[in-house]
């Protein structure tokens, strides 16, 4: 076949693109709980929820910082009953043959990029692990079709061009041309149940990080879950030492990876509080309800610290001042949160 295209795909664009893809993926297999979910929704039924933070001078920019864990493309569907199957090679030409296999038998294919490579992005940050969706492709004219959550369109991407952005070999980690076959089932269960196991492991993952994170396995790669909000608040105050040009780095990083690094706002706690707000709806429990209002809070104390980071007007030694103080109040945002995810879990577990 020189030719496919899944033109009924539904694509929007989203806050972050996991959960965006998975999002429309869900949709195109006709899934939801009362009709298609939004991506909040998805976002926390993925029990994703965590927060890294790595500084070291082996990374440009100098520092690193996330808010959710590694699993989130196989932990969401086989948590809604899903099979997944992970497929990574080192042959450009059996990593192609995957997708259009998938494609070919009419079904959209999810796959890491390198956001660098992808030439509608435009970025010159390097991230290898960025979700895009592959829904069609033109051998004639070496197009492949891609749905990303940063683009309203579908984008037509040259086949070069996606097979470098499929064997990056960038932080956080090669791409190996890895594909996500999901077999969705044809019906979901329970939302309680599934979001009670989702909101313990994401409280799971802000108490006791095990195993690896995006950035690399736990002990190599910087502080996790909530001992990370501590380090953070402790580091910026060091950040006066800086020359004032390192200092601006520093700054501008940290506001884009709390609000513009594919977050959905606050650092993902604005997609989870969206999620807890339609769990709580669906399921009328007030434990959720709560954790909603915990999560709106927390995203509202990271976007504080990324607004002071980068208002405008400010010299950057008094912007960080202004960080020292939003930064402040962060170990005791995300530890009360963990503390709502667990009791939300629970509370959603005692009334299956």
């Amino acid at each position: 076949m020189s030719e496919s295209l899944l033109d009924t795909y539904p694509h929007r664009m989203g806050g972050h693109c996991g959960s965006s893809a998975m999002r429309d993926l869900m949709e195109w297999s006709g899934l939801g709980f009362d009709g298609p979910p939004n991506e909040g929704l998805v976002f926390a039924l993925g029990g994703a929820l965590s927060l890294t933070y790595v500084r070291t001078d082996a990374l440009v920019p100098p520092l690193y910082l996330v808010g959710r864990g590694p699993d989130f493309e196989m932990d969401l569907p086989r948590r809604l009953g899903a099979t997944v199957e992970v497929r990574s090679t080192d042959d450009p030409q059996l990593g192609w043959d995957l997708v259009r296999d998938e494609l070919d038998r009419g079904r959209p294919a999810l796959v890491w990029a390198e956001i660098a490579e992808l030439p509608y992005l435009r970025v010159q940050l390097r991230m290898s692990r960025h979700d895009i969706v592959i829904v069609g492709y033109d051998s004639d004219a070496e197009i492949a079709y891609v749905a990303d959550n940063d683009r309203v369109e579908i984008q037509q991407v040259p086949f070069d061009a996606l097979a470098r952005a499929r064997r990056s070999m960038t932080f956080p980690e090669p791409t190996r041309h890895t594909l996500f076959r999901i077999d969705w089932p044809e019906a979901l269960p329970s939302i309680a149940v599934v979001a009670a196991e989702a909101f313990a492991q994401s409280a799971a993952c802000m108490r006791a990080p095990a195993g690896s994170t995006i950035a690399g396995p736990v002990e190599h790669s910087g502080t996790h879950g909530i001992d990370a909000a501590l380090a953070l608040s402790s580091d910026v105050v060091l950040w006066h030492e800086l020359p004032s040009d390192v200092l601006e780095v520093h700054l501008f990083s940290l506001g884009a990876f709390i609000e513009k690094a594919g977050t959905g706002g606050g650092l993902f706690r604005r997609l989870l509080a969206c999620g807890c707000d339609e769990i709580a709806r669906l399921t009328g429990d007030a434990a959720t309800s709560d954790l909603a209002r915990d999560a709106h809070r927390a995203a509202a104390a990271w976007t504080s610290v990324a607004q002071a980071a980068v208002h405008k007007g400010s010299t950057a030694a008094t912007r960080l001042d202004h960080v020292i103080e939003a930064a402040a109040v962060l170990t005791d945002t995300e530890s009360s949160l963990a503390t709502s995810l667990d009791s939300a879990a629970r509370s959603l577990r005692s009334a299956v």
